[in-house]
């Protein structure tokens, strides 16, 4: 009789970007140069401490390269399950595609593969219906069902990325609903993005028999783990992790950790003539009420009420808690020198806001930021807007 593998929670974060490869070659035109492969594989594995991570533009022909160096090199290895080991984190192989219908606008979706072999294949087949392989986020001039047929047929997951955002992102500005785009029977999971969580998802039933995930979605080092998920494996790999999206004997996403939507740059609608975030009672007005331009681009949150199928959100029982924790580089006088005594002290920045008691964060840096830190916990600390392709900002506290 099989044992029952002991399950435990690591944190994930499934989106982060490769600026360059190691040779210098661009992957992300906007993202960092120090956004290699080993660069990333370090800071999640050292300063993050995030177990699972989904590097998405894994297809890259240079990024390939670096990858075949670092399992030669012996610095990394081939993970059980599927995936790159390192230092006790596991790197999961990704690409970010956009896609573009007739009839519709264009968006995008993150593929995974079940390992390097299968990475490659799928990069041969995306070469042939793209016309630069070697950059980030690149148009598949494929259907997005025979992109489907491609990644499940090789063993691979499909994630609708990001979509809510108005810029690329499927609900955000492609259609109003899923399946107008995709077989539903050949979607793994769906990533909320920065300016949504899991009550305003529950505005549309189409939904509901999905897990979430929320990603960062980093263009630079620091920006890794701004947005992640705790998921109940029995380890780090990409097996384990497609069982989990899929709820399967007991693994599972058990929380995910995310801006408060308040935070996020695309929450409001705003005004793309003048800048101004649309006030809430003028968010479905055709004219912006400061400048009388037509140029609104719709908010997060105005575009689900646009387009939601119920008039209250609807949570499945088994969809886990969405918590507001805001980034320990958004907190107000958290400088690069107490951060570095955090780290020294604690390990990682998941070791800083998920384990450290207040009384041992205070010790190192003071009582008024351990008390912030905490508020970042829960989500306490009060927020202005985002909108207009700007974050919303973290409030200096009064008195904690």
């Amino acid at each position: 009789m099989a044992l029952t593998p002991e399950l435990q929670g690591y944190y994930c974060d499934l989106h982060v970007h490769i600026g360059r490869t190691s040779a210098g070659q661009a992957v992300k035109i906007s993202g960092s140069r120090n956004l290699t492969f080993a660069g990333i594989a370090k800071e999640a594995a050292e300063r993050k401490g995030i177990e699972l991570i989904g590097i998405i533009d894994s297809h890259s022909p240079g990024v390939l390269h670096d990858i075949h160096q670092s399992l030669e090199s012996g610095e990394m290895s081939v993970a059980d399950g599927g995936g790159i080991a390192y230092r006790g984190t596991t790197i999961l192989l990704g690409s970010e595609i956009e896609i573009r219908e007739p009839g519709h606008k264009e968006c995008h979706v993150l593929a995974f593969m079940p390992d390097l072999t299968a990475m490659e294949d799928f990069s041969g087949w995306m070469g042939r219906h793209m016309r630069n392989i070697n950059l980030s986020s690149q148009r598949l001039y494929a259907s997005s069902r025979d992109l489907q047929d491609e990644i499940y047929g090789r063993g691979g997951i499909l994630i609708p990325a990001h979509i809510f955002t108005p810029h690329k992102g499927l609900y955000g500005c492609a259609a109003e609903r899923m399946a107008e785009l995709f077989d539903l029977e050949r979607i793994a999971a769906v990533e909320l993005g920065l300016s949504a969580d899991s009550e305003m998802a529950g505005y549309i039933s189409e939904l509901d028999g999905y897990s979430f995930v929320t990603n960062s979605d980093a263009h630079s080092l620091g920006k890794i783990g701004r947005e992640y998920n705790l998921i109940e494996l029995a380890g780090p790999s990409f097996k384990e992790l497609r069982m989990a999206l899929e709820r399967k004997d007991g693994r599972r996403v058990s929380a995910n950790f995310g801006l408060n939507p308040r935070l996020g740059k695309y929450h409001r609608t705003y005004c793309a003539a003048c800048g101004s975030i649309i006030d809430e009672a003028y968010a479905t007005s055709e004219r912006c009420p400061y400048c009388g331009s037509q140029k609104l681009v719709k908010g997060v949150f105005d575009r689900i009420l646009d387009i939601a199928d119920r008039e209250t959100p609807v949570i499945p029982d088994y969809r886990p808690p969405y918590h507001y924790q805001v980034p320990l580089e958004f907190i107000p006088g958290l400088g690069k020198a107490k951060m570095n005594a955090l780290l020294q002290a604690f390990g990682t920045e998941m070791n800083i806001l998920h384990r450290a008691a207040e009384a041992d964060l205070a010790a190192v840096a003071g009582a008024e930021l351990a008390g912030q830190i905490v508020l970042a916990r829960t989500g306490k600390l009060s927020l202005s807007a985002g909108g207009g392709g700007t974050y919303g900002k973290v409030m200096k506290q009064d008195k904690l």
